[in-house]
């Protein structure tokens, strides 16, 4: 997704017209009200929804590996076979030993980084239900 300096300038002039940093900081300011309810540090949430602005900004769509590690979270939990649960079997068995090792620590790899997103991201979503 490359976009030249004459794109981007336009779509940050059209957040400013249409009011995107005001609800913006609005909307922080809702969450750091309900962050000092909830006893939760404020420099974590501040981090944290600039991760989320910068989200929208982009354009990012969701990692599909990301939305299977949450949802596997969200219904059971940390669990011990968590990458036998994400491996592709049907590209897995296709591989020789020595590709099967790299790719089981590949998705080890990924599998923590996810599971650290989670972990900071639920820490917010699950104070805010």
């Amino acid at each position: 997704m490359d976009r030249s300096l004459k794109t981007l300038a336009k779509e940050a002039k059209r957040r400013m017209k249409k009011g995107f940093w005001q609800q913006q900081r609005r909307e922080l300011e809702s969450e750091r009200e309900h962050a000092r309810e909830q006893g939760i540090n404020e420099n974590k949430l501040d981090l944290y929804f600039l991760g989320k602005v910068e989200q929208r900004i982009k354009g990012d769509s969701p990692d599909e590996f990301y939305l299977r590690v949450k949802k596997m979270l969200l219904e059971e939990g940390e669990v011990s076979d968590a990458i036998g649960r994400l491996t592709d079997r049907e590209y897995y068995d296709t591989l020789s030993y020595a590709e099967k090792q790299r790719y089981n620590l590949d998705l080890s790899e990924r599998y923590l980084r996810a599971l650290e997103r989670f972990k900071r991201e639920y820490e917010f979503e699950r104070n805010r239900r």
